[in-house]
């Protein structure tokens, strides 16, 4: 087999593991840098020590996230000056 894609091993590849992170309520976390190949066969490159990458699909600097899965809540209304 001459194909080297995938191969850990393969001279000069990272001989350390990337650290993925998965929160339940947010996106997953990865130890950059990283490429993501998109579904059209685009790669989107971050070269940031820590990326954050979108799995609710409300990002809109999708893959990343830009926090849009945290739930949005309105202040609190300033209290009303009831003064004559």
């Amino acid at each position: 087999m001459t194909s080297t894609d995938g191969d850990p091993h393969q001279a000069g590849a990272d001989p350390y593991p990337r650290r993925v992170r998965v929160d339940p309520q947010g996106p997953v976390l990865v130890e950059g840098p990283v490429e993501i190949v998109l579904n059209d066969g685009t790669v989107a490159r971050s070269d940031r020590f820590m990326v954050a990458v979108c799995t609710c699909r409300r990002s809109r600097t999708q893959p990343w996230c830009d926090t849009s899965h945290r739930r949005r809540e309105r202040p609190a209304a300033p209290p009303e000056d009831r003064t004559p």
